[in-house]
């Protein structure tokens, strides 16, 4: 008899802490998607990008200023991280947003490798949502995306939209010499100027890549050669800024075509006497700081207000994390708040997005990967003595395969130091 009760009991006692379990586990997810909406926000503040950095945090809290009032009742809290350019600091990085800050989402990461190597880590948690800042690399949506990571900025290769043809047609430079750092967003980014500069007839005839963070350019600039019409310089931050005064200290002459990372406020603010030798240097990229456009009038306006002790314009990096920033936090709104359910509606709902920017509309395709118009710019001066990108060329609706078909695109394999080559065509 005492056995059949006791056994009754230890059943009866079971079946207690199962429903306890069941109404505490119900009661924490209740809380969890009441509670405040944790964004974590991935930038790089350290090393030679730490300035682009700290502008992309700038964007981050613009965008976090417009939902202020919250979301489907629910406050939005921003939570940053520093990363330093290094793409098993970035996942780490990511890894205690996630796990111990116990983010929602993940915007970033800045540089390219970071991308690459955070999209992977983005595959091992599908429950949560990952927005990129402003990784460059072609590959962190183009092959084997991860289904839960979005970029509504356009990638290293759509940000050279319209420089080759321009540097041709309107400059009439046809030989061109490289340097460049040595990793994935560069690759990604003369692969974009080689498809239009390369099928005009243009000559890279040499391309030299560096480690991110040389600080000595002296090898590189003596070995240049000297029947060139440009050089191609993709460095970014510090590097641009210690390679041109190099480069000019040691009498070089040749013009300019910049990467979309080297001619940006982030180097054009930069005190020095080589600014006046990028008078005239062109580039291509997401943003242009004379974009007459009103919406981005009102972005640098806005811009200007909030941090008058930061760029004279916005560089791509505020608006990358601002573009990136806004659409995570619209797409919860358009959810009002709910990001239960293993976030499947909400991700759904950011897949097919269709978001006004300062730089006007963008759209993902099928990787998650952003359309956006591109914007061709010359380095000018204005009567304040500073130096800002003036737009000169504008390249519509750029998708992330160039305008070919994906096959094609595809077929051309991964850009890296010596893919693709520069064909002329036949």
């Amino acid at each position: 008899m005492t056995s059949r009760t006791s056994i009754k009991s230890r059943a009866a006692a079971a079946a207690l802490a199962a429903a306890c379990f069941a109404l505490c586990s119900q009661a924490r997810a209740q809380s969890a998607e009441t509670g405040p909406i944790r964004i974590g926000v991935l930038a790089t503040l350290e090393g030679p990008f730490a300035q682009a950095g700290q502008d992309g945090i700038r964007g981050a809290e613009l965008a976090l200023e417009e939902f202020k009032a919250g979301i489907g009742g629910r406050k939005v809290e921003l939570i940053k991280e520093s990363t330093n350019g290094k793409p098993d600091v970035a996942v780490a990085k990511a890894r205690k947003l996630i796990e111990l800050d116990k983010v929602d989402v993940v915007i970033g990461p800045l540089s390219g490798g970071e991308g690459l190597a955070v999209k992977e880590y983005a595959k091992t948690v599908p429950t949560k949502t990952f927005v990129n800042g402003t990784s460059g690399a072609q590959d962190t949506t183009l092959r084997d995306p991860a289904s839960n990571f979005f970029r509504f900025s356009t990638d290293g290769a759509q940000w050279q939209a319209g420089l080759g043809s321009y540097a041709i047609d309107v400059k009439g430079w046809k030989r061109v010499a490289v340097v460049a750092e040595d990793y994935s967003f560069p690759y990604s980014q003369v692969m974009g100027f080689q498809q239009e500069f390369c099928a005009k007839g243009g000559k890279i005839t040499q391309k030299n890549w560096v480690p991110m963070g040389t600080k000595d350019y002296t090898s590189v600039i003596a070995k240049l050669p000297q029947d060139v019409d440009a050089i191609y310089v993709l460095l970014g931050g510090s590097d641009a800024v210690n390679f041109f005064t190099q480069y000019y200290q040691s009498g070089g002459k040749a013009s300019i075509i910049g990467g979309s990372v080297t001619v940006d406020q982030n180097v054009l603010s930069t005190t020095g006497a080589f600014r006046k030798n990028l008078v005239g240097a062109i580039a291509a990229g997401p943003t242009a700081d004379s974009n007459p456009d009103p919406k981005w009038v009102e972005f640098s306006d806005r811009y200007r207000k909030a941090f008058p002790a930061a760029f004279p314009s916005p560089s791509l990096f505020a608006h990358g994390y601002y573009v990136g920033t806004k659409a995570a936090l619209t797409g919860l709104q358009q959810v009002n708040g709910d990001t239960s359910g293993n976030q499947t509606n909400y991700q759904k709902t950011l897949a097919g997005l269709r978001m006004e920017t300062p730089t006007g509309a963008v759209t993902l395709d099928e990787n998650r990967q952003a359309v956006a118009d591109i914007f061709v710019t010359e380095v000018a001066q204005g009567s304040d003595g500073k130096l800002y990108n003036k737009l000169v060329k504008t390249a519509k609706g750029v998708n992330q395969t160039l305008g070919r078909p994906r096959t094609e695109f595809l077929a051309l394999g991964a850009a890296g130091r010596d893919n693709p080559v520069c064909k002329s065509p036949s």
